[in-house]
Formats: structure tokens, sequence, C-alpha cells
């Protein structure tokens, strides 16, 4: 193996403060106070140098990593040994970003190696954003955009939701229109999963959504929308310019490893899984990682193989656990394709759009089917 054939793992670095809880949000996240940042920051300093792992991909997630402060991201990469041209992603909110008098200072983030934003947009359409408890309006995000470009970062990336609170298939083409005319280079595209333990469940029948039926069709006019304006997709939810896709998040996709550090981060490396619980008192307190398992076995990469464009590459699979697709499994893929729900080649099953909307029953006929 040449040095150009070397894998390298990735690096997700959970923040869990937010300067609020959308009413959407699941994830581990909450309001920092007293001293709990610095804390924090020393705790991640201490397990970052701790590992002797090169990654050629970071990626600071949460919650929202500009909570922390542009200075202590530099302060955590410094403990970092990344590669020359590897990935380096924050997450930013544009309410803290975005604002005149914000002195979030990207120029820093930028000098310290990161390379790509990540902005949760999710929609252009003010009404939307407050019904979504987004604290900032379209112009808050128009203007941190601004200011990535200045600091001399040009890869961006925008999340936008389908399917939310009074949307329709006009302001969706709003939201769209905005994403493409800000110069992103990647668009996520996710139809609003209502999650328990969230005011939205709490509220589900009080909320003007779309329907199950126009949700599809909004999710089916967003890849169309987006493809005829050079975004490729690549993954069910995730479209971007060529070259532009995230090298972070494919290996999740592709069964790669990583190493994930904060609370409620997760890792896989050497065929095992862990994770950090979901709890800032004991990750403060130096509690070890949470084994989970093995990973990476045959019905979890098949799985998130047909989430990608690319789908179930069949020489990659052969060459990964020494067997072949069943003919079953290719059989049913064949018959899934006369319906328009999948494409099957010599070298691959893949996904059409369409069935993406249906992919859990889809990829569960397929995975069904490959069983010994």
């Amino acid at each position: 193996m040449t040095m150009t054939d070397k894998k390298y793992p990735g690096l997700y670095i959970h923040v869990p403060f937010c300067p609020g809880k959308c009413p959407y949000c699941d994830f581990y996240s909450f309001i920092p106070k007293g001293d709990i940042v610095k804390e924090y920051v020393a705790e991640t300093q201490r397990r970052l140098k701790e590992t002797d792992l090169c990654f050629d991909s970071v990626y600071f997630g949460g919650g929202t990593p500009d909570k922390i402060g542009a200075d202590n991201i530099k302060l955590l990469l410094g403990c970092v040994n990344f590669t020359s041209g590897a990935e380096i992603t924050v997450e930013c909110n544009p309410s803290d970003t975005g604002r005149e008098n914000s002195a979030f200072d990207f120029e820093t983030l930028r000098q310290a190696g990161v390379n790509r934003i990540s902005m949760g947009l999710q929609s252009a359409v003010d009404s939307e954003r407050r019904k979504l408890g987004r604290l900032s309006g379209v112009k808050e995000v128009q203007r941190a955009v601004e200011k990535i470009k200045s600091a001399g970062i040009e890869n961006i990336s925008l999340d936008v939701m389908l399917g939310i609170p009074d949307q329709t298939l006009e302001t969706l083409d709003e939201t769209l229109g905005f994403c493409v005319s800000s110069g992103a280079s990647h668009i996520s595209a996710y139809i609003l999963k209502i999650e328990q333990n969230t005011p939205f469940y709490r509220m589900r029948e009080k909320l003007n959504l779309p329907d199950d039926d126009t949700a599809g069709e909004m999710y089916l006019h967003t890849t169309g929308y987006l493809g005829a304006h050079g975004f490729k997709q690549y993954e069910i939810s995730n479209f971007s310019k060529p070259g532009y896709e995230s090298r972070h998040n494919l290996k999740y996709w592709r069964c790669e490893e990583y190493l994930g550090i904060g609370p409620a981060a997760h890792s896989y490396l050497n065929g095992r899984r862990f994770y950090c619980p979901a709890d800032i008192d004991s990750y403060l307190a130096g509690a070890e990682p949470v084994d989970d398992g093995e990973g990476g076995g045959e019905e979890e990469y098949i799985m998130l193989a047909l989430r990608l464009s690319e789908g179930l590459i069949f020489e990659k699979y052969e060459k990964r656990f020494g067997k072949k697709v069943t003919d079953e499994a290719v059989n049913y893929a064949k018959f899934l394709e006369s319906k328009g729900l999948v494409c099957v080649s010599e070298k691959n099953i893949s996904l059409t759009p369409r069935g993406f909307l249906v992919s859990n029953s889809v990829i569960g006929g397929i995975l069904e089917r490959n069983s010994p």
C-alpha cells in the first residue's frame, strides 16, 4: 500500500452547547452556564492529546460549535494531528455568527485549518424559521455567508428542512433559490421527522404540517431543482457541486473508521463501535467510552451503501466480505427496478429518488434476500 492509498480515520467532536433548544431537535445539547465551556474545552483537549491517530477529516458538530468561540475551536484543532489537505468542518448558527455586531471570527477558523462551514438555514422564509424556533432571519444567514467567504472559506454547506409547518412548494422554491444564489457548494435537505421528547411531538396535532404525499412531492421537487442547478445528489439527503461531497460524512456511509469525542459522540475503530454517554458530567469526570459491539458487518454495510447514490457496489462488497451478493437479492432488486425504485447494473444496485422516499422497505427487502 502506498502512502496515497493509506486510509485515515475521521474525527468527530461533539459540542453540546446551544443558544436555545429548537422545538424539533432531539440531539444532546443545552444552554451553557458558568464555567462549563472552559471545563469542556480542557477535557476535550486532554482526550485529543491522548490519541496518536492522524485524521484526514475533522467535523465539529453539535449542538452549536460556534458557542465555544473561534479561539477555542482553534485551541482544540491545535491538539489534533490531521493530514495536509484534510477536510475540516465546523457547524455554525447564523443567529450567533450573522448578526451585525457578532464578534465571531471566521478568519481565526481559517487560520486554524477550517476549510468548510455547515450552516443551519432550514428555511429562507422568516415565518417558517420562526415556527422552527430559529432566532435569526434570512438576512443574518446571508450576512454570515458573506463573512465566511470574506474570511477565505469557500466550501459552504446549507441545511434545508422539508415538510415543515406552513411550507408549500412555492415557499420551498424560495428556500432552494436562496441556497443556489448564495453560492453554497453543498446542500443537505431533510424531511422533518417528529421525534419523541421534543416540543414538536407534544404539539404535533396543532402543527400545520404537509401530509406525507406532499412531503414526498417536496423531496422529489428538491432533487429535480437542485439537479437542474448543478447539485448532484450523492446520498439520500445530500447534494453537492462536483468535488464538494462531504468527505467526513462519506466515511459513515462507507463503513470507514472514525473517532468521536465529546458527550454523545460515537466511534467506529478496529471493527468495534463505542460511544461517550450523553452526559456532560460523566464526560468532564473522564468517563471511558462504552463498548457498543462489533460494527461494519454485512447488513450494516449494505444498509449504509444503499443510502448513497453510488449504491451497493458488487466488487467492493466481494472484496470486503469474500462473497457475492446473492442472486435472490439481485433478482429482487430487478423487480424493484420495474417499479422505478431501483437501478441495477453489472456493477451495482442503487436507489432512485423515488426509491429513497421508501428506502426503509426497499433496503429491508434487499437485506432479507441477501441472508444466508
